[in-house]
């Protein structure tokens, strides 16, 4: 039913559309293909009701694709299983290898033979999209990349993702490792239901990681009223592709968009699909309708590479907690991640300081709301642990 209501609306959309290029012929804007919001042979999308998983909207859901980046959904899946099982702690080290030092960009620059903690691992997938930190995260969930990308795969079918095949952890291209819009909407939403402290980790905005801040690559966290994660993810052979989940009226709904042209025309289509799908549900969007006169998609064509605009954030204030001041950095680390195990959010982060010509190590926990460091404090200090809430500025950004 969902699927007969998606295209009897492509059916409506298209007098429309064909008016908007008969516009961009007249105006001298149709130099380049044909432009339609459905058209490119590697386009596919679906929008589900996360709770019941109602299908509201699709286009091709059961198309195979290949994820590029929203690869990295599973390997964090992983991740957070292995979490949850405490199979592997968030101030555990994660070594690097030669190999998964050596993994083409995007990625944090990590060195062979040095080490992150899962914590930052994660940040560095969920911000940056890191291939290194994914492979050596792979690699010590797995033993071997090769290995984990069969655990992931083995994994996805008992979620009932039945069209997906990983090869590797970090969705660099392969002709082999493919999946469907479908598949990343039942993915997505096991992510949100099974792991919701853990899921607090996708609507991170930044991190910092040897003194540079690293920018979420999610721009409908800022663009989206009620947008709180998931995931980009670019290859010229995959095209533009996006899992977005948003709330709005105590609704969630999934939006998988996959093979747009460029990042600016998918982030607007996904608007605009959760829009419709929240009409559907008669949940107000409070906003303004996404343009569909630019077009979404040229006929298919190899999607080329785009550099995109940083994009100017508001700075907010934020807070945290510290967690005592010790004389070891290894005393102080120890109690950052006990109080972000106190928090179930927020970044480690531990800080020399010198007091009376002797260096000694604050132990604090940043990126949480008021409400959450007051929280987390007061669970600390009935555990006998010094707490004392911050409010961070959001012009002094410190390292990690």
């Amino acid at each position: 039913m969902a699927t007969a209501r998606c295209h009897a609306r492509i059916l409506l959309l298209r007098p429309r559309l064909s008016a908007l290029a008969l516009i961009g012929v007249l105006t001298g804007f149709a130099g380049g293909p044909a432009h339609a919001q459905i058209g490119s042979d590697r386009y596919s999308s679906i929008v589900v009701e996360a709770g019941s998983g109602q299908v509201l909207e699709s286009a091709n859901p059961d198309a195979t694709r290949h994820p590029a980046s929203l690869t990295k959904l599973m390997t964090l899946y992983m991740a957070f299983e292995a979490l949850r099982d405490r199979r592997i702690a968030l101030d555990q080290y994660v070594p690097v290898s030669p190999r998964a030092a050596a993994m083409a960009p995007t990625k944090l620059g990590l060195l062979p033979s040095t080490r992150i903690t899962v914590d930052q691992a994660i940040l560095g997938l969920v911000t940056k999209s890191a291939n290194d930190a994914a492979a050596a995260l792979g690699e010590m969930l797995g033993g071997s990349e090769d290995r984990f990308a069969q655990m992931m795969t083995l994994r996805a079918r008992a979620l009932g993702m039945t069209h997906t095949t990983f090869t590797n952890a970090s969705g660099l291209p392969d002709p082999n490792q493919v999946t469907t819009a479908r598949d990343m909407a039942i993915l997505a939403r096991r992510l949100i239901s099974g792991f919701p402290g853990y899921y607090k980790y996708f609507s991170t905005p930044s991190f910092v990681w040897q003194r540079r801040v690293i920018a979420n690559h999610d721009h409908l966290l800022t663009e989206y009223p009620g947008a709180d994660g998931m995931k980009t993810g670019y290859t010229r052979d995959s095209g533009y592709n996006l899992v977005t989940s948003a709330v709005r009226g105590g609704v969630r709904l999934v939006g998988v968009v996959l093979g747009a042209a460029g990042a600016g025309e998918r982030d607007a289509h996904m608007m605009t699909l959760l829009d419709q799908g929240y009409g559907q549900l008669d949940v107000l969007t409070d906003r303004a309708p996404a343009p569909v006169s630019r077009g979404i998609f040229p006929s298919a064509q190899a999607a080329p590479v785009e550099r995109p605009v940083p994009r100017p954030r508001i700075a907010t204030v934020t807070w945290g907690v510290q967690a005592g001041t010790h004389l070891t950095e290894k005393a102080a680390r120890a109690a950052a991640a006990a109080a972000r195990r106190a928090a179930e959010d927020g970044v480690v982060h531990v800080e020399p300081v010198t007091v009376k010509h002797r260096t000694v190590w604050r132990a604090q926990v940043t990126g949480l709301s008021q409400a959450d460091a007051k929280a987390t404090c007061s669970v600390l200090v009935k555990q006998r642990t010094p707490c004392a809430v911050l409010r961070i500025d959001p012009r002094q950004v410190a390292s990690r």
